[in-house]
């Protein structure tokens, strides 16, 4: 996935697209934001999302979601674009705001797709997955507008299946180049010029490949929103890899085997301001590979909202988790989140314990430098953080790795790592074979 050191970052530089304007604004109520509140269903097991609205800004994207979305593509395109300051909305197709996309995780959208027919917006973009991509082709009043898009000269964009399966199918990349998920590849060749770029414009339509191509995809469509100063201000915090597609690495020093019986299981903490990016990465991919995971929220409630607006659901509140053990306590990052993760009396008692039992333990992007330094779960250990955290850890000599493992830690730098990260701990549980395989499935 995308990711690289703050300071080496390499931006990938797209093709130039015309610029254009729109002055038609989406105004959402705030009874329609109770109501979605209120329609959030909650599941064990499960991982809920609800994207919040953004404030109103000069460019408006809508993102179209539906049952069997790719939550990872979506999440990042919602996370990156209001990096970038877009105003994105995200809406169901389906008869309800809640969607249930892929790995057992769940998504709420701002508002309704028949709500909205007649905005207006500057970005339309299609996430892909299955069987999500197929229901939006199916979708006519989006077709409508996707069309309407395309016609009034203005950004279509869609990654994974849907180039293929929806931009393809419509008509809309007839003597274009586009490209898609690999296995749809086939299909895209009947209604385009296919090719096998990570991301390619061509005209006012962009496409892109799948989970792994998701950033620089995303990043690309700051470029061509907001232009090429605010996309390299977004990306670099991003922490984006320098040589995407390349065989992910990693770092690793005072080798252990990380055991487990039967199925690894895996404690996911989240709190408000967690980075979404990095929570939605690391239990995406840890459930593609089977591992049973367990979101767990800090606090009195299932519901906390991100550090982008997207509103996450845990399966369980910290209290009902600490009542089982774990084969590893993993962090997502996010500077709000990393500070109510220190103050927790209990998250930071239950990782000293991971930690005395010589079980695997991790952390991404804030975590290490403000969770585990600051309550010695680092003594003695090499780490890394995100680049601008790193000087609070006491030993920094290994910092300018992305992943990094010593014995039975695990930590990492940024959204633009956290791909990497998730495919290392899959690694140290099941060899690298099985990382080496979702790293292709996933396109890191």
């Amino acid at each position: 996935m995308a990711s690289s050191l703050l300071c080496h970052h390499r931006y990938f530089n797209p093709i130039t697209v015309t610029p254009f304007t729109s002055t038609n604004k989406l105004r959402h109520s705030s009874s329609s934001e109770s109501s979605r509140r209120t329609s959030l269903r909650i599941n064990r097991r499960s991982f809920s999302i609800s994207a919040t609205m953004a404030s109103s800004t000069t460019k408006k994207v809508l993102i179209p979601v539906a049952h069997g979305t790719e939550p990872f593509e979506a999440v990042v395109m919602i996370d990156v674009l209001r990096r970038g300051g877009a105003d994105v909305t995200v809406a169901s197709v389906e008869n309800q705001v809640g969607v249930d996309a892929c790995h057992g995780i769940k998504m709420v959208a701002d508002t309704l797709l028949s709500e909205i027919t007649d905005s207006v917006f500057d970005l339309i973009m299609l996430p892909g997955g299955l069987p999500g991509g197929e229901t939006l082709k199916n979708c006519k009043p989006l077709e409508n507008m996707v069309k309407k898009q395309d016609t009034d000269g203005r950004l279509n964009a869609a990654i994974c299946c849907a180039p293929a399966l929806a931009l393809g199918t419509w008509g809309l990349l007839e003597g274009k180049k586009a490209t898609c998920y690999p296995v749809f590849m086939e299909k895209l060749a009947t209604c385009a010029t296919a090719v096998e770029s990570r991301v390619e414009i061509d005209g006012k339509i962009v496409t892109s490949r799948g989970p792994g191509t998701t950033m620089e995809f995303s990043v690309t469509l700051v470029e061509q929103l907001l232009g090429k100063e605010k996309a390299v201000e977004v990306s670099g915090p991003l922490v984006m890899r320098p040589n995407p597609g390349d065989e992910y690495t990693i770092t690793e020093l005072n080798q252990v085997n990380w055991s487990f019986d039967g199925t690894p299981q895996i404690l996911v903490p989240i709190a408000n301001g967690s980075e979404e990016m990095e929570a939605v990465a690391i239990i995406d991919v840890l459930r593609r590979a089977k591992a049973n995971v367990v979101v767990a929220a800090l606090g009195n409630s299932l519901e906390v909202v991100a550090s982008r607006k997207v509103e996450l659901v845990a399966d369980v509140l910290l209290d009902e988790a600490e009542r089982n053990s774990y084969d590893l306590i993993v962090l997502p990052g996010g500077l709000g989140g990393a500070e109510a993760f220190a103050s927790s009396e209990k998250l930071v008692s239950m990782l000293k314990k991971q930690a005395e039992s010589n079980k695997p333990y991790g952390a991404i992007c804030a975590s290490p430098a403000l969770v585990f330094e600051p309550h010695g779960l680092l003594k003695g250990k090499k780490a890394t953080a995100f680049p601008a955290m790193c000087s609070k850890l006491s030993d920094q000599s290994h910092i300018e790795h992305r992943v990094l493992v010593d014995g039975n830690l695990i930590t990492s730098r940024g959204p633009g790592t956290s791909l990497e990260f998730a495919l290392a701990i899959v690694e140290k549980f099941y060899g690298r074979e099985k990382g080496l395989q979702l790293a292709k499935a996933t396109l890191v």
